[in-house]
Protein backbone atom coordinates (compact mmCIF):
# COMPACT_ATOMS: atom_id res chain seq x y z
CA UNK A 1 0.00 0.00 0.00
CA UNK A 2 1.12 3.63 -0.80
CA UNK A 3 1.97 5.53 2.29
CA UNK A 4 -0.11 8.64 0.65
CA UNK A 5 -3.53 6.90 0.87
CA UNK A 6 -5.77 5.27 -1.18
CA UNK A 7 -8.74 6.17 -4.12
CA UNK A 8 -11.46 4.21 -5.33
CA UNK A 9 -12.76 5.94 -8.64
CA UNK A 10 -15.62 4.77 -10.49
CA UNK A 11 -16.02 5.24 -14.68
CA UNK A 12 -12.56 4.97 -15.64
CA UNK A 13 -12.78 3.64 -19.30
CA UNK A 14 -10.28 5.47 -21.58
CA UNK A 15 -10.23 9.29 -22.12
CA UNK A 16 -12.72 9.88 -19.67
CA UNK A 17 -12.54 12.14 -16.47
CA UNK A 18 -12.20 8.95 -13.98
CA UNK A 19 -9.35 7.46 -16.51
CA UNK A 20 -8.04 10.90 -16.06
CA UNK A 21 -8.26 11.73 -12.64
CA UNK A 22 -6.70 7.98 -11.95
CA UNK A 23 -3.73 8.81 -13.79
CA UNK A 24 -3.22 12.00 -11.67
CA UNK A 25 -3.74 10.26 -8.40
CA UNK A 26 -0.92 7.05 -9.66
CA UNK A 27 1.40 9.97 -10.13
CA UNK A 28 0.91 11.27 -7.04
CA UNK A 29 2.03 7.92 -5.02
CA UNK A 30 -1.74 6.99 -4.19
CA UNK A 31 -3.05 3.50 -4.27
CA UNK A 32 -5.68 3.73 -7.39
CA UNK A 33 -8.80 1.49 -7.78
CA UNK A 34 -10.07 2.11 -11.16
CA UNK A 35 -13.59 0.76 -11.94
CA UNK A 36 -15.62 0.50 -14.57
CA UNK A 37 -18.29 -1.72 -16.11
CA UNK A 38 -16.04 -3.06 -18.39
CA UNK A 39 -12.37 -3.24 -17.11
CA UNK A 40 -10.92 -3.76 -20.83
CA UNK A 41 -11.88 -0.46 -21.45
CA UNK A 42 -9.27 0.71 -19.12
CA UNK A 43 -6.49 0.56 -21.26
CA UNK A 44 -4.52 3.20 -20.27
CA UNK A 45 -4.19 2.10 -16.22
CA UNK A 46 -3.18 -1.33 -17.33
CA UNK A 47 -0.12 -2.44 -15.46
CA UNK A 48 0.34 0.39 -13.93
CA UNK A 49 2.13 0.37 -9.66
CA UNK A 50 0.06 1.10 -7.46
CA UNK A 51 -3.07 1.04 -10.02
CA UNK A 52 -5.81 -1.99 -9.05
CA UNK A 53 -8.55 -2.61 -11.69
CA UNK A 54 -12.41 -3.22 -11.03
CA UNK A 55 -15.70 -4.19 -12.59
CA UNK A 56 -17.91 -2.10 -11.00
CA UNK A 57 -21.37 -1.26 -12.12
CA UNK A 58 -22.93 1.01 -9.44
CA UNK A 59 -26.33 -0.52 -10.17
CA UNK A 60 -25.24 -4.18 -9.52
CA UNK A 61 -25.04 -4.25 -5.51
CA UNK A 62 -23.00 -7.51 -5.60
CA UNK A 63 -20.60 -5.37 -7.80
CA UNK A 64 -20.78 -3.12 -5.28
CA UNK A 65 -19.60 -5.29 -2.45
CA UNK A 66 -17.15 -7.28 -4.59
CA UNK A 67 -15.68 -4.16 -4.43
CA UNK A 68 -15.83 -3.03 -0.83
CA UNK A 69 -14.22 -6.70 -0.44
CA UNK A 70 -11.23 -6.07 -2.76
CA UNK A 71 -10.53 -2.58 -1.57
CA UNK A 72 -10.22 -4.20 2.36
CA UNK A 73 -8.24 -7.18 1.52
CA UNK A 74 -5.41 -4.36 0.04
CA UNK A 75 -5.44 -1.58 2.39
CA UNK A 76 -6.50 -3.42 5.58
CA UNK A 77 -10.20 -1.59 5.94
CA UNK A 78 -9.76 2.30 4.93
CA UNK A 79 -10.37 4.37 2.27
CA UNK A 80 -9.08 7.46 1.75
CA UNK A 81 -10.70 9.42 -1.10
CA UNK A 82 -14.31 7.71 -2.70
CA UNK A 83 -14.99 9.77 -6.03
CA UNK A 84 -18.27 9.05 -7.73
CA UNK A 85 -17.40 9.84 -11.30
CA UNK A 86 -19.70 7.42 -13.05
CA UNK A 87 -22.50 8.48 -15.22
CA UNK A 88 -25.10 7.88 -17.87
CA UNK A 89 -25.61 10.99 -19.96
CA UNK A 90 -29.58 11.26 -21.12
CA UNK A 91 -30.21 13.79 -24.18
CA UNK A 92 -33.69 14.14 -25.22
CA UNK A 93 -36.52 16.74 -24.70
CA UNK A 94 -38.41 16.12 -21.97
CA UNK A 95 -42.04 15.96 -23.97
CA UNK A 96 -40.43 12.62 -26.06
CA UNK A 97 -38.61 11.58 -23.16
CA UNK A 98 -38.88 7.80 -22.31
CA UNK A 99 -39.78 7.47 -18.26
CA UNK A 100 -38.22 3.49 -18.69
CA UNK A 101 -35.12 5.78 -19.57
CA UNK A 102 -34.89 8.32 -17.45
CA UNK A 103 -35.37 5.79 -14.44
CA UNK A 104 -32.19 4.24 -15.37
CA UNK A 105 -30.37 7.53 -15.64
CA UNK A 106 -31.41 8.21 -12.11
CA UNK A 107 -30.47 4.89 -11.01
CA UNK A 108 -26.90 5.68 -12.40
CA UNK A 109 -26.53 9.14 -11.71
CA UNK A 110 -28.61 9.32 -8.13
CA UNK A 111 -28.90 5.95 -6.16
CA UNK A 112 -25.67 4.07 -8.16
CA UNK A 113 -23.36 6.51 -6.56
CA UNK A 114 -25.48 6.51 -3.07
CA UNK A 115 -25.27 2.97 -3.16
CA UNK A 116 -21.86 2.76 -3.49
CA UNK A 117 -21.50 5.50 -0.65
CA UNK A 118 -23.13 3.92 1.75
CA UNK A 119 -21.15 0.83 1.00
CA UNK A 120 -17.68 2.61 1.36
CA UNK A 121 -18.98 4.65 4.34
CA UNK A 122 -17.43 2.23 7.22
CA UNK A 123 -14.13 2.23 4.98
CA UNK A 124 -13.94 6.49 4.76
CA UNK A 125 -15.22 6.72 8.47
CA UNK A 126 -12.18 4.36 9.88
CA UNK A 127 -9.69 6.67 7.45
CA UNK A 128 -11.67 9.92 8.23
CA UNK A 129 -11.49 10.47 4.78
CA UNK A 130 -13.47 12.05 1.47
CA UNK A 131 -16.49 11.51 -0.74
CA UNK A 132 -16.32 13.38 -4.06
CA UNK A 133 -19.11 13.87 -6.35
CA UNK A 134 -18.75 14.58 -9.94
CA UNK A 135 -21.37 16.57 -10.70
CA UNK A 136 -22.11 19.19 -13.89
CA UNK A 137 -23.25 22.80 -14.61
CA UNK A 138 -26.13 20.85 -16.46
CA UNK A 139 -27.41 20.42 -13.04
CA UNK A 140 -27.62 24.71 -12.34
CA UNK A 141 -28.90 26.06 -15.51
CA UNK A 142 -32.36 25.33 -17.35
CA UNK A 143 -30.58 23.82 -20.67
CA UNK A 144 -32.40 22.59 -23.03
CA UNK A 145 -32.87 18.93 -24.37
CA UNK A 146 -30.83 18.02 -20.39
CA UNK A 147 -33.40 17.90 -18.25
CA UNK A 148 -33.56 14.43 -16.92
CA UNK A 149 -29.71 14.96 -16.80
CA UNK A 150 -29.89 17.95 -14.97
CA UNK A 151 -32.26 17.04 -13.07
CA UNK A 152 -30.58 13.59 -12.12
CA UNK A 153 -27.24 15.28 -11.15
CA UNK A 154 -28.84 18.63 -9.06
CA UNK A 155 -30.40 15.57 -6.97
CA UNK A 156 -26.52 13.51 -6.98
CA UNK A 157 -25.50 17.07 -5.28
CA UNK A 158 -27.83 17.72 -3.53
CA UNK A 159 -27.69 14.49 -1.96
CA UNK A 160 -24.04 15.29 -1.41
CA UNK A 161 -24.86 18.98 0.66
CA UNK A 162 -26.91 16.46 2.96
CA UNK A 163 -24.01 13.80 3.35
CA UNK A 164 -21.58 16.68 4.29
CA UNK A 165 -23.77 17.87 7.38
CA UNK A 166 -24.12 13.77 8.34
CA UNK A 167 -20.90 13.09 8.09
CA UNK A 168 -19.38 15.41 9.51
CA UNK A 169 -19.57 14.14 12.82
CA UNK A 170 -17.41 11.61 11.28
CA UNK A 171 -14.84 13.91 10.01
CA UNK A 172 -15.38 12.76 6.37
CA UNK A 173 -15.24 15.66 4.04
CA UNK A 174 -17.95 16.02 1.20
CA UNK A 175 -17.26 17.92 -2.09
CA UNK A 176 -19.03 18.17 -5.41
CA UNK A 177 -17.11 19.08 -8.68
CA UNK A 178 -19.64 21.27 -10.05
CA UNK A 179 -18.17 20.48 -14.11
CA UNK A 180 -18.19 22.39 -17.21
CA UNK A 181 -17.33 21.67 -20.92
CA UNK A 182 -14.11 19.49 -20.50
CA UNK A 183 -12.67 17.29 -23.51
CA UNK A 184 -13.23 13.71 -23.06
CA UNK A 185 -15.21 12.55 -26.15
CA UNK A 186 -17.35 10.19 -24.08
CA UNK A 187 -19.87 12.16 -24.80
CA UNK A 188 -21.80 12.63 -28.04
CA UNK A 189 -24.93 13.44 -29.99
CA UNK A 190 -23.97 12.18 -33.17
CA UNK A 191 -26.33 9.28 -33.18
CA UNK A 192 -29.21 11.03 -31.63
CA UNK A 193 -32.75 11.10 -33.07
CA UNK A 194 -36.04 11.98 -31.72
CA UNK A 195 -38.74 9.75 -32.29
CA UNK A 196 -41.02 10.29 -35.18
CA UNK A 197 -43.97 12.29 -33.71
CA UNK A 198 -41.42 14.72 -31.82
CA UNK A 199 -43.17 18.37 -31.93
CA UNK A 200 -39.48 19.25 -32.87
CA UNK A 201 -38.32 17.29 -35.37
CA UNK A 202 -38.12 20.08 -37.62
CA UNK A 203 -35.21 21.28 -35.57
CA UNK A 204 -33.74 17.66 -34.89
CA UNK A 205 -30.14 18.85 -37.04
CA UNK A 206 -30.31 21.82 -34.73
CA UNK A 207 -30.62 19.55 -31.78
CA UNK A 208 -27.82 17.03 -32.23
CA UNK A 209 -25.59 20.37 -33.28
CA UNK A 210 -26.33 21.94 -29.77
CA UNK A 211 -25.28 18.65 -27.91
CA UNK A 212 -21.97 17.84 -26.34
CA UNK A 213 -20.09 17.68 -29.37
CA UNK A 214 -20.83 21.45 -30.07
CA UNK A 215 -17.57 23.47 -30.84
CA UNK A 216 -17.59 25.37 -27.73
CA UNK A 217 -14.18 25.54 -26.40
CA UNK A 218 -13.40 22.84 -23.69
CA UNK A 219 -10.73 22.32 -21.19
CA UNK A 220 -8.21 19.93 -21.81
CA UNK A 221 -8.92 16.74 -20.01
CA UNK A 222 -5.78 16.81 -17.76
CA UNK A 223 -6.13 20.52 -16.79
CA UNK A 224 -9.18 19.43 -15.41
CA UNK A 225 -8.48 16.72 -13.52
CA UNK A 226 -5.34 18.37 -11.91
CA UNK A 227 -7.55 20.81 -10.41
CA UNK A 228 -9.75 18.55 -8.97
CA UNK A 229 -6.95 16.49 -7.66
CA UNK A 230 -5.55 19.99 -5.93
CA UNK A 231 -9.22 20.63 -4.62
CA UNK A 232 -9.04 17.29 -3.15
CA UNK A 233 -5.41 17.35 -1.64
CA UNK A 234 -6.32 20.71 -0.41
CA UNK A 235 -9.24 19.46 1.67
CA UNK A 236 -11.94 21.66 0.09
CA UNK A 237 -15.62 20.72 0.82
CA UNK A 238 -18.84 21.98 -0.49
CA UNK A 239 -19.17 22.94 -4.31
CA UNK A 240 -15.62 23.50 -6.07
CA UNK A 241 -16.93 24.91 -10.20
CA UNK A 242 -13.47 23.85 -12.60
CA UNK A 243 -14.18 23.27 -16.23
CA UNK A 244 -14.88 26.04 -19.27
CA UNK A 245 -17.82 28.11 -19.28
CA UNK A 246 -18.07 26.70 -15.45
CA UNK A 247 -17.95 30.01 -13.92
CA UNK A 248 -20.43 31.34 -16.27
CA UNK A 249 -22.83 28.94 -14.89
CA UNK A 250 -22.12 29.80 -11.65
CA UNK A 251 -23.10 33.07 -11.98
CA UNK A 252 -26.03 31.81 -14.36
CA UNK A 253 -27.17 30.07 -10.70
CA UNK A 254 -26.63 32.34 -8.77
CA UNK A 255 -28.55 35.37 -10.77
CA UNK A 256 -31.28 32.70 -12.48
CA UNK A 257 -32.58 35.77 -14.68
CA UNK A 258 -29.57 35.69 -16.79
CA UNK A 259 -29.73 31.99 -17.20
CA UNK A 260 -31.52 32.40 -20.32
CA UNK A 261 -28.54 34.60 -22.02
CA UNK A 262 -25.70 31.99 -21.22
CA UNK A 263 -27.61 29.11 -22.36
Amino acid sequence: MSTKGSVLITGCSDGGVGSGLALVFQERGYHVFATARNPEKMTNLKNLPNVTLLELDVVVPSQIRAAVEAVTAITGGDLTVLINNAAQFHYMPLLDDDIEAAKQTFDANVWGPLAVTQAFAPLLIKARGMVVNITSIAGHNPVPWLGVYGASKRSQEHMADILRLELSPFDVKVLSVVTGAVATGTQSTKDFRLPSGSRYKAIEQRIVERGPTDSRSRMPLMTYTNQVVYQIEAGATGKVWLGDHAEDAKQASLHPETAAQWV
